[in-house]
């Protein structure tokens, strides 16, 4: 009868471990899938919120939109800064047209960007970008921008590339908006994930 209860002890004790086990299988692979996805998650909930400087996407119908309503509000000017900057071990030359402008709050303004491969291979670069003050990032909304889409500069070759942007009157209702009288657009090209780094120039 001991040995019967034994037994049966050990079992359930084994079963046991081996749920505990599972469990701990279960939990490591959700971990690991959760690391994967916590960059395009961050990335989407930057978007939404506009948290750390992340500005937003906006259609042309958007853009209009907010030009009828900026109009009617008799929306004030405010200053928009350009900064631009390459990350280690990118051989391009990288700055905008003009470091200033003003444009009237609603308003779509065109701004351009100058990038210039130095290497002597062809070097594909991406943008990142975050505007300050962070408050004034969800109110920061770009129709075109080179930042969408990789770039792919030949050896010597200089392009322009385009910001179309404006600002969302509704940051005038916003009080954390209250004394902004300048947003900073900034970019930092870095090379391409899956682009090997020349051998020369950079």
């Amino acid at each position: 009868m001991a040995t019967a209860s034994a037994s049966i002890a050990g079992r359930s004790l084994e079963q046991k471990n081996l749920r505990i086990g599972l469990m701990a299988l279960v939990m490591a692979a959700v971990m690991v899938g959760m690391g994967f996805a916590a960059v395009p998650l961050y990335q989407m909930f930057c978007q939404v919120t506009g948290f750390g400087g992340t500005t937003q996407v906006a259609s042309e119908s958007d853009a209009a939109m907010a030009e009828r309503l900026a109009a009617s509000a008799g929306a004030p000017p405010i200053s928009i800064r350009f900064d631009a900057s390459t990350a280690r071990g990118m051989p391009w030359t990288f700055a905008p047209e003009h470091t200033t402008d003003t444009v009237q709050i609603g308003t779509r303004d065109l701004a351009f960007y100058t990038a210039r491969n130095n290497a002597d291979v062809p070097i594909t670069g991406a943008a990142t970008f975050n505007v300050e003050p962070e408050q004034a990032a969800p109110y920061f909304n770009k129709i075109q921008c080179f930042c969408f889409t990789e770039q792919t500069l030949q050896p010597g070759e200089e392009m322009r590339m385009p910001v179309l942007f404006y600002v969302d009157p509704a940051a005038l209702d916003d009080p954390n908006m209250e004394g902004v009288e300048q947003i900073t657009l900034s970019y930092t090209f870095h090379r391409a994930r899956n682009e090997d780094k020349p051998e020369g120039g950079g």
